[in-house]
């Protein structure tokens, strides 16, 4: 993937991440739990990540606080949050007024807790939000959450979980099941990336259809 290293600011700590330059609509990946080897070279994540960069879109992913080369340590989920900011700032200063929010697992929990409070409203979208596995109680209303996708097999991300707090989160949000798939999408991976394709496109479209 062609990409430019770059260095994050973060609450005094340097993040390491990687841009591809796109059009104007950017988009921040998140990944998976540090403390379980979840980085930005994810499979998941580099998925997510290539889907996003052929419909068109800037993408950044990077390592949190702590993770590769990036400084800092293990926050529980805080001080990552100011890394998600970082990196939508990055965005913003570059020119990107289009960001939007994806991740994979403890990304999305991040991600969903900085929606709801540093950066109110910002659209994302989800894969495999650990709901059986990390604590969401403090996500009510993410009003720009446009799509989750989990696996059926998926027993930190259980659909029928997802049914519930989908309809919590967002009423018109899209919940997409991949049948078969666990949390790891092993044997998997080119399935999700064709149903992120689609609904990155049916994003688009919906976000098209008041000018229209």
């Amino acid at each position: 993937m062609d990409e430019e290293h770059l260095v994050l600011h973060s609450e005094g700590y340097g993040i390491e991440g990687r841009l591809h330059t796109g059009g104007n609509r950017a988009v921040v990946v998140t990944h998976p739990h540090p403390l379980y080897g979840g980085d930005m070279d994810n499979d998941v994540v580099y998925t997510i990540t290539s889907a996003y960069r052929q419909a068109g879109y800037t993408t950044l992913r990077f390592n949190f606080r702590g993770v590769g080369r990036s400084e800092g340590r293990y926050s529980d989920g805080v001080g990552e949050q100011a890394d998600v900011c970082a990196a939508v700032g990055e965005l913003q200063a570059r020119g990107h007024q289009d960001v939007i929010l994806s991740g994979y697992s403890f990304g999305v929990w991040v991600n969903a807790l900085c929606a709801g409070t540093r950066l109110p409203g910002i659209s994302m979208t989800m894969v495999a939000p650990p709901t059986a596995f990390m604590d969401f109680s403090a996500v009510t209303r993410l009003a720009g959450l446009a799509t989750v996708i989990t696996g059926s097999r998926d027993d930190i991300a259980p659909p029928e979980m997802l049914r519930r707090l989908t309809k919590l989160w967002n009423p018109g949000a899209r919940l997409e099941i991949l049948a078969g798939a666990d949390h790891f999408y092993y044997g998997y991976l080119d399935q999700l990336a064709a149903l992120l394709t689609k609904t990155i496109g049916m994003t688009a479209t919906d976000d098209a259809a008041p000018g229209t």
